[in-house]
């Protein structure tokens, strides 16, 4: 009966897993090596050397792993408990950026996703319409004028965001829009708010905040610790998981207006909540390591032309490839000058700026999602 039982189950099984394919499962394998062998760099060099066996061995410590107290603090904030230097360095300085940058790459790579299908353009991504340079002015006005409002950093930078993305959306607009027009308004509105961020460095009088500042807007994880996991864990959740509940329409939305609107999908509606999801993910990863350029743009469209179009496997390599862009990324920024620290936007810019080139000359232009 049992065996019955099992054999029943089988299909209903291989259905519901239909959708993954084996593309999938090579960018999703590949994307874990790359992510634990730049982790292992992550956790190995620095002022601190550690052996590579040596730094996984204090990773996996069982007077770490298993005491609340120190995971109260991670998680919740509070003082850690005291551990001999490895330990501390591992956990509360490497441990870290290492975590921002796999939450940065999943949020950004999520949000370009989004973007391309609801704007059915492959040159979308929110640092070319203009969402990062929003969210980034959102969160440099809230730093430098109203730094007792810090912790609301990822409303303010999403909606920086969002009213960035309108303003694209405004300038565009002529009876509709067209990969053209939304790349041309991403990139005038990005320059206004680019020069708004350059006159409020003016204001502020700390040498020190000043640099940090610049670093910030070039994209830089230097510095990030459990505060800024925890500024990003609760807001990438949301925004992920709302985007693969909406992997159906956003298959729906790369059809067309017309045939998204005669199956039944509210267009305009799903498009605003979706691209509200969009905003979402990219403003919180500025807020908590700035303006990281082209990981949007570059992964989706690698990942699109390995899985196919399907959003529900698009999302899931972007989940994948994402933090495995980012991570290994970080690692030569802060690697390769060491010990001075390149931010890691730099390194992305140099990266998807070809890619984005490449683009253009294939699609003869500014061209659109196909």
């Amino acid at each position: 009966m049992a065996s019955e039982l099992g054999d029943g189950e089988r299909p209903a099984t291989t259905r519901r897993l239909a959708w993954v394919s084996r593309e999938l499962v090579v960018i999703a394998a590949g994307s874990v090596g790359v992510i634990l062998v730049a982790m292992t760099l992550q956790l190995s060099f620095g002022a601190y050397p550690l052996e590579p066996l040596d730094a996984w061995r204090t990773l996996a410590n069982p007077a770490v792993l298993g005491n609340g107290a120190a995971w109260r603090a991670f998680l919740l904030g509070g003082t850690v408990p005291e551990y001999e230097t490895g330990t501390l360095v591992v956990w509360t300085i490497r441990l870290p950026r290492v975590l921002v940058a796999l939450l940065v790459g999943v949020n950004l790579a999520v949000s370009g996703a989004i973007l391309q299908a609801i704007t059915r353009n492959e040159l979308a991504s929110p640092f070319v319409l203009g969402v990062s340079s929003g969210a980034g002015l959102a969160v440099l006005l809230t730093v430098v004028v109203f730094a007792g409002l810090l912790p609301f950093l990822p409303l303010f930078a999403a909606l920086g965001g969002g009213i960035a993305f309108l303003l694209v959306y405004a300038i565009a607009w002529q009876g509709g829009t067209n990969p053209v027009r939304l790349v041309l308004a991403g990139v005038i509105v990005s320059s206004v708010f680019g020069s708004i961020q350059t006159g409020l460095f003016l204001l502020i009088e700390d040498v020190g905040v000043a640099q940090g500042v610049v670093a910030w807007t070039a994209g830089s994880l230097v510095g990030a610790d459990w505060a800024q996991v925890r500024m990003l864990l609760p807001w990438t959740v949301i925004a992920v998981g709302s985007a693969f509940a909406g992997a159906r329409e956003l298959n729906v939305l790369t059809l067309g207006e017309e045939t998204a609107d005669s199956l039944g999908l509210s267009v305009e509606r799903v498009r605003f909540l979706l691209s509200a999801v969009a905003v979402l993910a990219a403003a919180t990863s500025v807020a908590a390591a700035g303006i990281v350029g082209f990981v949007g743009l570059v992964v989706p469209h690698i990942v699109r032309r390995s899985v196919g179009t399907d959003h529900k496997r698009l999302l899931v390599g972007c989940a994948f490839a994402g933090p495995a862009l980012l991570v290994a990324a970080d690692a030569g920024a802060r690697l390769a000058l060491n010990p001075a620290q390149v931010p890691v936007g730099i390194v992305t810019g140099l990266l998807g700026g070809p890619y984005f080139l490449y683009l253009m000359r294939k699609h003869g232009g500014f061209g659109g999602f196909r």
